[in-house]
């Protein structure tokens, strides 16, 4: 005899709490095997292509671990160094762009110079703000990164997790799927291929829109002249993950740039508009159908919604791990949403089941006389 439903749901229940409290208790000690097991995921397709075309399973993940290296040093022999040398002296520059700006409203707003104008404390206000929360983002940012020993775990664990777990992926799968309950294996094999389709479309496709977008922005910015040019386009195709966030953190930072470099020489600065202007439109237009395509039913305010908790409550990993868990919960909505339509709840008595009840009832409470005779035309004429 099946468990009863509630108390299948108290089970499922306590090894979610399980799940999120050794998420939050282990934290940043997981890191390595959190994106040991998404790189993992991300690769799989490659292997099994490769394994289809004859290739042994080990064979073809030392290739992919091989290139992955090459392709990671070369990254930080020649990409990283740059973007990182741009950030400091982007950081250092601050100030002075600071004073720039404050300096332009006071000529255009003579009224900031009075110590009681609103808009005076509110923009003292708004510094000291920006000030605070800056210094904690850099102390939390370096005591997360500063550990030596935490890099060269990051370093060291997350490439041999990713080649052994990349190795048995699909004996992992299979284990898993025999530990499923026999009574609903079939709906949970269902609702885990959406969601393997969802997270495919999303991370893979998304992952490409922005590797391909910050490309673009960077080399179209360096190109330009622009100062910093490379690491904002960076940003920009980092948080192109989060549909229009990219374009629009991107385009500000730099066309604000662009008008304190090129001010006055209104094409340079057009053109930095049109770099983003063409990125955002080849992004909606023919990447992101062609790569991630319509069905992935991930909203942007749902994925930032996500973003934003698992990121306060988790920290990095708790981003790392936003996207999938988000994935996950808008699958399992639209399946409670689709049963919940099919339900007596919903239709009410346009339910076969209600309709058979009602059928039932009235066949229940007919009265059981005797049919009356048919009249016969003998009768009716005499009437």
């Amino acid at each position: 005899m099946a468990l009863p439903a509630a108390q299948q749901a108290k089970y499922w229940s306590i090894a979610a709490a399980v799940f999120l409290a050794a998420l939050w208790v282990l934290g940043d000690v997981i890191l390595p095997f959190v994106l040991g097991m998404a790189i993992a995921y991300l690769l799989d397709p490659v292997a099994d292509r490769l394994e289809a075309v004859g290739l042994p399973r080990a064979l073809a993940v030392t290739i992919i671990t091989l290139v992955g290296l090459l392709v990671f040093t070369l990254a930080v022999l020649l990409v990283i160094p740059t973007i990182v040398n741009q950030a400091a002296r982007l950081f250092a520059a601050a100030p002075d762009f600071a004073r720039n700006f404050y300096g332009a409203l006071v000529e255009r707003f003579p009224e900031i110079l009075d110590e009681t104008s609103t808009m005076r404390q509110s923009l003292e206000e708004l510094a000291a703000l920006v000030q605070s929360r800056g210094a904690e983002l850099v102390n939390a940012a370096l005591g997360s990164v500063s550990s030596l020993f935490g890099i060269v775990t990051l370093i060291v664990i997350t490439p041999v997790v990713a080649f052994y777990l990349l190795l048995d992926w699909d004996r992992l799968v299979a284990r898993i799927d025999e530990l499923l309950p026999r009574d609903h294996a079939p709906t949970v094999r269902r609702i885990a291929r959406e969601i393997d389709d969802t997270l495919a479309g999303f991370i893979r496709g998304q992952g490409t829109v922005c590797l391909i977008l910050g490309t673009y922005y960077s080399v179209a910015l360096m190109l330009v002249g622009l100062d910093f040019g490379i690491v904002v386009g960076a940003i920009a195709g980092l948080l192109t993950f989060i549909p229009y966030i990219g374009a629009l953190v991107g385009g500000v930072l730099a066309i604000g740039l662009a008008l304190f470099q090129f001010w006055g020489d209104w094409l340079w600065i057009a053109v930095v508009a049109a770099i983003f202007f063409s990125g955002q439109f080849a992004e909606g237009n023919f990447l992101t159908p062609k790569l991630v395509g319509d069905s992935v039913g991930l909203h942007p305010v749902w994925l930032l919604f996500a973003l934003t908790a698992f990121g306060t409550l988790f920290g990095f990993v708790g981003m790392l791990v936003a996207v999938p868990v988000a994935a996950v919960l808008g699958v399992i909505a639209r399946f409670l949403v689709g049963e919940y339509k099919s339900g007596r709840l919903y239709q009410g008595l346009a339910h076969p089941a209600a309709m058979r009840d009602v059928a039932e009832t009235t066949h229940d409470a007919a009265p059981l006389s005797p049919e009356a005779p048919p009249r016969r035309r003998e009768d009716d004429a005499a009437e």
